[in-house]
């Protein structure tokens, strides 16, 4: 008998035990299948919900999600702390905010594949939840962002959502990432803070109300196993097993290489329940074990009668809409049926004298389900509505054109039809709210009148569309509710500065060692206002520094014109060691701008903007390079490093594959790979024994880190090297972690730049990745680190002989210091690549 008789006293468990172990349908292969009506009618006939925790974008358990929203209806949602700043990006060269970018669209779209609910605590730009890199326990990524921070937006996500499963999609063991962990811990403690008043009491005067989640798992592992079911089956609808579901989702999370192809086999879940509200955590038969999962396992413990009837009948509603699947009239008219008894059965739930908490909860799922049947219905009665912008790009102070195409593709009238706009404060959409009605077949068009604001904020790719509209209207005589918007991925409407600029390069640096030259700064100005204009270009430079010119006229003839500026920039003799910045100013129609605007566009995600201060850094310090040095560069798609060597100074030609496989690449001093190449660059893995050849006759290479899965094998290098698996414990995440040299006097750390252990201070996100766990004795190990109370990785840094020539491999994150401006990192980086010069 099921437990859930502690919680529910008067549940029946046989009625329970029923709908927990049959389907209340079943759909039939042989049918003509309709995947977008099915995706909105699945979760009708349930009202059990799910929540499913991680710590970044792709820590859903796809698989399961899959099964529970598509296969079990299940109302499922996602909830993730950061969102993915600080990893890599292998779709583009965008990082930090522009790859959080990318990767929460593409979030917003893999949910959309798995019809799950998705919530990021995360809330801007910049927030404190911000992805700092690997960590390797829950206290350090606690610290850094915060602990209360994050768990108060975790406990506001649960009590705003009542699930009544909750689970982290990771266990919290040592061998996991220390964000992991951090989201685990914190989603075990909210088992019970969520549901205590006393826990962020201020929840309760903006109108949350605590909530006692049921049931908390944890995914299985040796020895901690309550619950092992199989998902790996096909669904009806959709073709496919729920894992392939699974996949299709994070196929979408293109800029972390996710989405692999499955088999159609058995899938095993192995979960463990670790708290349960009853108390009793055992061997379970059922994910759903003690949790009443419709409307009928509710109406057990309601004692109104009548009510209890309510309930039961609209369940038995819920269901023939599911059986009249997939007959588009006639599920119709059911979800109407059922819309019309839910609403009416929330205001006798309002009026009754049930408990308060009892009262609540069958409100909120109520709630829930008129939300639901309102989606189904849109579907179901083929009511087309497509929102499009005629300028979707405004500045302060425009006027736009929305359009709204509805078409009536149903076999009913729509009467009472009303569009209300939402707008943020100060911006104005005017239209004619009331059109009267669209008959069967028939297609109407309402335009809306936007006009933004002389203060208008600025686009925020975290924050919902600035424009959306309610549509309301009656079909079959019940009210229907729908908020349009715009696709995101056809049209993204951003209001952004009259000009935007975009600055290359992004960063440089000034050479202390010598006379400073002029720094060539070009300023890319696209006129984002719908008009022509004209304005100045400055830039404001520290004391004693110099441009040419010191401002420059700029004009525009049309919209969307771009015009490039080049200023010359001079530091003064004995510039002081440093950080500097130089602002660019634009000033149009009295208006000032400084704003960097770098549009971010790929097909699956449509286009978003990623907006910053126009400043350029400029760190100063002394960096010596060997005269005349040939750099080749094989550009794996993941870094900008060579366009920074050449901003230093240094000749760098890019290798294309033609130079690969027919190159003269003996020219090249030195030829340097950058991270992850054989991942992006098949050509180097078909020519990887002509780049062993250049070394045997006397080249040098530096090879930077791989993923052991990245096509990496250790003979690609001249003497094996491995990289060490799991790879999440060969990394080295402290950025201070003290660094020890193995070999002092050799001439990497002494020429051209003398290397100290300062050159290691202010190192940014972490010293190194993807340490090798084994290789060849002919390499020289000439560094040792290791992240606090762990034993050291030797092999940072190794340096062999091979043939006439030499070969260096690194798991050193040089990139992330040369993007940022690290002294340091510059200046050991041009040590190896400097060496056929110093050996």
């Amino acid at each position: 008998m099921y437990r859930w008789k502690k919680w529910f006293p008067l549940f029946l468990s046989v009625s329970l035990m029923v709908s927990l172990l049959l389907p209340s349908f079943s759909v039939q292969a042989n049918e003509e299948q309709d995947p977008e009506l099915w995706k909105v009618l699945r979760p009708l006939d349930k009202v059990v919900s799910f929540m499913n925790t991680g710590a970044h974008p792709d820590d859903e358990f796809s698989a399961l999600l899959a099964w529970l929203s598509l296969g079990e209806g299940v109302r499922t949602s996602s909830v993730l702390a950061n969102r993915g700043e600080g990893g890599q990006n292998e779709i583009g060269n965008e990082l930090g905010n522009g790859l959080g970018t990318i990767r929460t669209r593409e979030l917003q779209e893999a949910s959309k594949v798995l019809g799950i609910d998705l919530f990021l605590l995360s809330q801007r730009i910049n927030d404190p939840i911000y992805d700092f890199g690997f960590s390797k326990s829950s206290e350090e990524t606690l610290e850094k962002w915060g602990e209360k921070v994050v768990y108060e937006r975790l406990i506001r996500r649960i009590r705003e959502q009542r699930p009544d499963i909750l689970m982290p999609s990771f266990r919290d063991v040592p061998s996991q990432h220390g964000h992991h962990r951090a989201i685990t811990r914190l989603s075990l403690k909210a088992f019970h803070d969520a549901a205590d008043p006393h826990v962020f009491p201020e929840h309760l005067k903006q109108g949350l109300r605590p909530w006692q989640i049921k049931k908390l798992y944890l995914r299985g592992m040796e020895g901690h196993e309550t619950l092992r079911f199989n998902i790996g089956k096909k669904d009806p609808v959709f073709g496919l097993t729920y894992p392939q579901l699974g996949e299709e989702s994070r196929k979408l999370h293109k800029s972390q290489g996710m989405g692999r192809d499955l088999p159609a086999e058995d899938y095993f879940v192995s979960l463990e329940l670790v708290k349960s509200a009853s108390g009793e955590t055992g061997k379970e038969s059922s994910l759903f074990e003690g949790i009443p999962v419709t409307f009928e396992d509710l109406a057990a413990s309601v004692k109104d009668a009548g009510l209890n009837k309510r309930l039961i009948s609209l369940q038995k509603m819920l269901e023939a809409t599911q059986k009249a699947y997939p007959d588009r009239p006639a599920v119709t008219e059911k979800v109407q049926t059922a819309l019309k008894m839910t609403r009416h059965i929330k205001d006798a739930v309002e009026k009754s004298r049930l408990d308060k908490k009892q009262k609540e909860d069958l409100a909120f799922r109520l709630q829930v389900k008129e939300k639901q049947l309102q989606a189904a219905s849109a579907v179901a009665s083929n009511i087309t509505v497509r929102m499009s912008v005629e300028d979707p790009v405004l500045t302060r102070g425009d006027d736009t054109q929305v359009t709204i195409d509805i078409q009536n593709g149903g076999t009913s009238d729509l009467t009472d039809l009303n569009l209300q706009p939402v707008v943020p404060d100060g911006w104005t959409a005017s239209t004619d709210p009331s059109f009267g009605s669209i008959a069967s077949g028939e297609q109407k068009t309402v335009t809306m009148n936007l006009s933004a604001p002389d203060d208008a904020s600025y686009f925020d790719p975290y924050q919902p569309s600035v424009i959306r509209a309610k549509l309301r209207y009656r079909l079959q005589g019940t009210k229907v509710n729908r908020t349009l918007s715009v696709n995101p991925v056809k049209q993204t409407i951003a209001l952004l500065p009259d000009w935007g600029m975009q600055l290359n390069p992004s960063a440089t640096i000034v050479n202390t060692e010598k006379a400073s030259d002029p720094k060539e700064v070009t300023v890319t100005v696209t006129n984002y206002k719908d008009s022509a204009n004209s304005g100045t270009l400055r830039p404001k430079l520290p004391q004693g520094w110099k441009a040419e010119p010191a401002v420059q006229p700029v004009t525009f003839t049309r919209p969307g014109e771009q015009k490039k500026l080049t200023f010359r920039v001079t530091a003064p003799k004995g510039v002081q060691s440093g950080r500097h910045s130089i602002d660019f100013t634009a000033e149009v129609g009295g208006r000032r701008f400084q704003s960097q605007v770098q549009p971010i566009s790929y097909d699956h995600i449509g286009t978003s903007y990623l907006l910053t201060k126009s400043r350029l850094p400029v760190q100063a310090f002394s960096l010596k390079m060997a005269e005349g040095l040939k750099v080749g560069h094989v550009d794996s798609g993941f870094d900008n490093v060579a366009s920074h060597l050449r901003e230093a100074g240094m000749n760098v030609t890019e290798l294309k594959a033609e130079d690969l496989a027919n190159g003269d690449l003996s020219q090249y001093d030195t030829i340097v790979v950058g991270i992850r190449a054989y991942l992006s660059r098949e050509d180097l893995l078909e020519h990887n024994d002509r780049l062993l050849d250049y070394v045997k006759n006397g080249g040098h290479v530096v090879m930077q880190y791989h993923k052991p899965w990245d096509n990496w094998k250790p003979e690609l290098a001249p003497h094996p090297i491995t990289p060490g698996q799991p790879s999440i414990q060969w990394r080295v995440t402290d950025e201070k972690a003290p660094v020890t040299f193995l070999q002092p006097e050799h001439p990497l750390f002494h020429a051209p730049n003398e290397i100290t252990e300062k050159d290691f201070d202010g190192w940014v996100q972490e010293r190194g990745l993807y340490f090798p766990s084994e290789w060849d004795s002919a390499y020289t190990p000439l560094l040792s680190m290791a992240d606090p109370g762990e034993k050291p990785f030797q092999g940072g840094l190794l340096v062999a002989d091979y043939g006439e020539g030499s070969y260096i491999y690194s798991s050193l994150v040089w990139y992330r210091q040369i993007q940022n401006q690290i002294p340091g990192g510059y200046r050991m980086f041009v040590n190896l690549i400097s060496y056929p010069e110093t050996r």
